[in-house]
């Protein structure tokens, strides 16, 4: 009969590495993304919606590492770190972007990034445990991918300020005794919030303008003007080609 001796084709062996997961310095394997990955996310692409391209971006995360990452409680810079180190094993080791001259805001430049230099920013004072006054605190997590998706439906401006904040505290400090935010309402958080002075608001939002942040700072030169300036790419829109 036919298809009797027909041989099975012997799978593919995919090559394996390791990477460091910011927020917690563990080592991890992960593996180049495969065709299958890769056009789910052109496709995702396609949509031009953020939430499609960071479900794909999620998913392929997921799969490369094996589950270690991807899952949408994970800090969004943790995935953002893992995608571009599987784009280097998968696609090109260096990334090109088309960037545009700050001094005249026309002129456009192409530069090709070595993808090992894009690392993760860390600022040596940034901590988690926010301290208001001697007897306030609040411990923050990092904004997810969950949480980033969510405050992008979000129109307005202070809204999806106000919207990530709220969702990153976990616990309230008063003296001796801690807040849980499992067992704050939604009501008596947006209480808390609003009764903070302006002083206290800034070093709310001191924690997230210093927490860990995929970024790359570049000099740039005009061929136009011969000015150089430094543009700085941040998240993963911007290294997403």
């Amino acid at each position: 009969m036919i298809g009797e001796n027909t041989m099975a084709l012997p799978k593919l062996e995919v090559p394996k590495y390791m990477m460091t997961v910011p927020s917690t310095g563990n080592e991890i394997e992960f593996r180049p993304f495969l065709v299958r990955e890769e056009k789910l996310l052109l496709l995702a692409m396609e949509e031009q919606t953020e939430t499609a391209t960071h479900n794909a971006v999620l998913d392929l995360v997921h799969s490369c590492t094996f589950g270690d990452l991807g899952k949408k409680s994970d800090p969004m810079f943790d995935i953002e770190y893992a995608f571009i180190k599987i784009r280097s094993k998968s696609v090109s080791e260096t990334i090109d972007v088309r960037l545009l001259c700050p001094d005249d805001g026309e002129t456009y430049v192409e530069k090709s990034i070595d993808i090992e230099d894009i690392q993760i920013l860390m600022d040596d004072e940034h901590s988690s445990h926010v301290k208001l006054t001697d007897t306030l605190a609040i411990d923050f997590t990092y904004p997810t991918i969950d949480t980033t998706l969510k405050s992008t439906k979000i129109e307005s401006e202070t809204e999806r300020v106000f919207f990530i904040i709220k969702s990153c505290v976990q616990t309230i400090n008063f003296g001796e005794d801690s807040y849980n935010i499992v067992d704050i309402s939604k009501k008596e958080l947006n209480e808390f919030i609003d009764s903070l002075t302006q002083e206290m608001f800034e070093k709310l939002q001191n924690f997230f303008s210093t927490m860990p942040k995929l970024r790359h700072v570049l000099d740039v030169e005009n061929p136009k003007t011969g000015v150089v300036s430094q543009v700085a790419l941040e998240g993963l829109g911007d290294f997403l080609t």
